[in-house]
């Protein structure tokens, strides 16, 4: 099954390629449902595709907005040009933009995004039958049903679905509570997460207050808990998934290494036969970025999909540093947390290293001069250490907090 990430900038790109992705996702400066990441102009993602196929892998771009009329002015050069640097695919999930795609760029390959909400067989074998090469299943499927939806359509046509990260609490994505709440309108791509807010019931005669939960505090009915299958990568293979989907494009570049570190290594594990066995080191890797509480959402039909109490992200580890160069007995490490010496700093890599212990030791400046608080955002330290350290991994330590 490929591995797919996301790449919201070139840095989170650079990330997902070094820790085993096997195809990204990202976006030009318009189209895209994640305005709020840094993406790409046209400069960026002819160098972005130039990078991903110089690494042997694929790059996939979002077209996937819900367009208006005024959307199609310049949407036609747009995509020959995206054809021109050989984009591996383009999502959509508008048919209005899948004819234009057809139109102006026939041979290349159209996903259907999840925007779409394909959550049937014959959604599913219509797209198809209009050309499409992969469909982004609807997240609101079981695993039966996607069993049924495989069997059903040709086997040439790959599905993808979403294995880890921020869950919607509109169907498919289809929200208007931003839109009502903020001006910022979600299907366009400027979603505020008004889902994540605190709410409660006010009655409407007397306007009593009334929150839901019996804490006096409100409650986060709106706010979905994050998927996690990392533990049932078979299952999704068994009902014929070819795409594993982790979402957050505007997610850290930290976020990005950390997930996908860890279901690249179950991949690995999955692939290599044998019993679907995944080391404590690979499930605890995800609870050591921003998250919310997990749940597998719908692929097993249970209820248990809302987090009420709150909504803010958790996270055990900082993010200390990432690895800009290696040399002679140490590495050269561009500061992101503060960390001092004496500090146990544990390796995130898809080398062997990864999950070993760095005790900060000696370091120094660019200049040479030693330090023994590295609390200046972005400052280059050479940090000695006998492990053998790869430009790209990063650095983490337990949270005082």
């Amino acid at each position: 099954m490929e591995l797919l990430s996301p790449a919201g900038n070139l840095e989170k790109l650079k990330s997902a390629l070094h820790f085993g992705a096997d195809a990204v996702y990202l976006a030009g400066k318009n189209y895209g449902l994640r305005s709020a990441a840094d993406n790409f102009d046209a400069d960026g993602l002819s160098g972005a595709c130039a990078l991903v196929h110089g690494a042997g892998k694929k790059v996939y771009v979002t077209l996937n907005i819900l367009a208006h009329n005024s959307d199609f002015e310049g949407l036609a050069d747009y995509i020959k040009y995206l054809d021109g640097i050989a984009v591996d695919g383009v999502i959509v999930s508008d048919l209005g933009i899948m004819t234009f795609v057809k139109k102006y760029a026939p041979s290349l390959n159209v996903h259907i995004s999840t925007q779409a909400s394909v959550t049937n067989k014959y959604a599913a074998k219509f797209y198809a039958e209009q050309g499409a090469s992969r469909i982004v299943l609807a997240r609101e499927l079981s695993l039966p049903e996607i069993r049924e939806i495989r069997d059903f359509i040709p086997p040439s046509v790959e599905l993808e679905a979403f294995v880890h990260g921020a869950m919607c609490i509109s169907y498919s994505g289809r929200c208007l509570m931003s839109d009502f709440m903020t001006g910022r309108h979600a299907n366009h791509g400027e979603c505020a997460q008004s889902c994540r807010w605190e709410y409660a019931v006010a009655e409407k005669i007397r306007g009593e207050y009334m929150p839901v939960e019996e804490d006096g505090r409100g409650t986060y009915i709106f706010n979905s808990k994050d998927m996690n299958m990392i533990e049932f990568l078979p299952e999704l293979k068994a009902a014929g998934v070819h795409s594993l989907k982790i979402e957050g494009r505007i997610k850290s570049a930290y976020y990005v290494a950390s997930v996908t570190n860890a279901y690249r290594r179950a991949l690995d594990i999955l692939e290599g036969g044998g019993k679907y066995v995944l080391p404590e080191a690979i499930t605890d890797c995800l609870y050591k970025t921003s998250h919310r509480k997990f749940t597998t959402g719908f692929y097993f039909g249970e209820k248990d999909r809302q987090c009420y109490e709150t909504a803010k992200p958790q996270c055990d580890y900082d993010f200390c540093g990432v690895v800009v160069a290696n040399g002679e007995g140490g590495a050269v490490v561009e500061m992101r947390g503060r960390f001092a010496r004496g500090d146990e700093l544990e390796v995130l890599s898809p080398s062997a290293v990864d999950g070993a212990v760095l005790k900060v030791g000696d370091m120094t400046d660019e200049k040479g001069v030693p330090v023994s608080d590295a609390y200046r955002v972005q400052q280059h330290l050479f940090v000695k250490t006998d492990l053998k350290l790869e430009v790209g991994d990063m650095l983490r330590k337990k949270s005082s907090s």
